[in-house]
């Protein structure tokens, strides 16, 4: 682990109970979620964690508990270091209290999280869709949203999709 992330990680793993794990030099700390805020302003006010880097989410569907993680990915200008922070989400409905009060930056983010994954962020000023339609219905990245395609063609089972296929009229 990098020296320079050494306190920070000390400090939230004995205050908030993280688990703490390291992947080729990568350090991510699992967080209890209705903590996020919390440590977010511990990692900006305290260890110069100044940017918001990455705000994304992962469904492990058909598993429920924890359904999502939700993820945060956080920078520090001065130290040039990274430090990854995972908040598990469980159910069908998740909802996490937003990042935007300690960085403003994760406004758009959690929009796109909100729209595409269904992760309801309480507190969010502006809540709405911000990749597909306003009336569209679901979130396309959630692994039970159904599945609009067409099975791909190989040779060992060309004929079989090709009969299948509809054909223009002559």
């Amino acid at each position: 682990m990098n020296e320079l992330l050494k306190p920070a990680v000390e400090k939230i793993s004995k205050k908030f109970n993280a688990k703490v794990s390291e992947f080729r030099d990568e350090v991510t700390l699992l967080i209890p979620p209705e903590e996020n805020t919390a440590v977010a302003a511990i990692l900006r006010d305290e260890f110069d964690f100044d940017m918001l880097s990455a705000l994304t989410a992962v469904d492990y569907y058909p598993q429920t508990t924890p359904r999502f993680h939700m993820v945060y990915i956080f920078y520090s200008t001065k130290n040039k270091v990274y430090l990854n922070v995972r908040a598990p989400l469980d159910g069908n409905e998740p909802s996490i209290k937003t990042m935007e009060t300690v960085y403003p930056s994760a406004n758009w983010r959690e929009r796109e999280v909100w729209d595409l994954f269904g992760i309801k962020f309480d507190g969010h000023s502006d809540l709405r869709r911000i990749m597909m339609p306003p009336d569209w219905v679901g979130h396309p990245l959630r692994k039970d949203y159904p599945l609009g395609w067409e099975e791909v063609q190989f040779t060992f089972n060309f004929d079989e999709i090709d009969a299948r296929k509809p054909k223009g009229e002559k």
